[in-house]
């Protein structure tokens, strides 16, 4: 399916990616789930390729953006002027906050990190839910979102996320068998 453009695409493309990550890691071997990523050797530049280390991170890392884009939300709506990014992150900084994030999390079991993530996927999912096609895709609806439209952000933090994590995991099944 392409990019979402109305709330349904959104809301199916979103549930769509979702079940296929959960299918992913519910048909990992013990030996994938128990094997630490390594990703060296790949020549990959981006810092989530050596930052990850297991399927836990890459729940707890959906789950905080989540956090993020409902905090976001949240706040604005009811009147607040907040960024997406928490102060003292931005754009340019935001890999340092993705390792704060790591950092923070791990003592969080792999069971927690799931069960954090299918409640916040669901909050989002729901939020995204109680909003108009206009409200999600119209750019500049809400002057907190600048010339974006609010739902790019839903896209960039359920469906194409889902797709990212699903593809990382796919290329540690493929080092490590299934």
């Amino acid at each position: 399916m392409p990019r979402p453009t109305s709330k349904n695409d959104l809301l199916t493309l979103s549930k769509e990616n979702f079940s296929k990550l959960m299918q992913t890691v519910d048909g990992m071997s013990e030996k994938a789930m128990s094997t630490p990523f390594d990703f060296s050797g790949d020549n990959q530049k981006e810092a989530h390729w050596s930052r990850d280390k297991d399927v836990r991170d890459v729940f707890i890392h959906l789950y905080e953006w989540h956090q993020l884009l409902l905090s976001w939300v949240k706040s604005n709506s009811s009147g607040g002027n907040i960024t997406f990014l928490p102060a003292p992150y931005n754009w340019k900084t935001y890999g340092d906050m993705n390792r704060a994030f790591w950092e923070k999390h791990r003592g969080t079991s792999l069971a927690d990190a799931r069960t954090m993530l299918e409640r916040s996927h669901n909050d989002v999912m729901e939020l995204a839910a109680s909003l108009s096609d206009e409200e999600l895709f119209t750019r500049g609806h809400f002057g907190w979102t600048g010339n974006n439209a609010l739902g790019s952000y839903f896209i960039s933090n359920m469906s194409s996320h889902y797709d990212w994590a699903i593809k990382k995991l796919k290329a540690h099944i493929r080092k490590v068998g299934k």
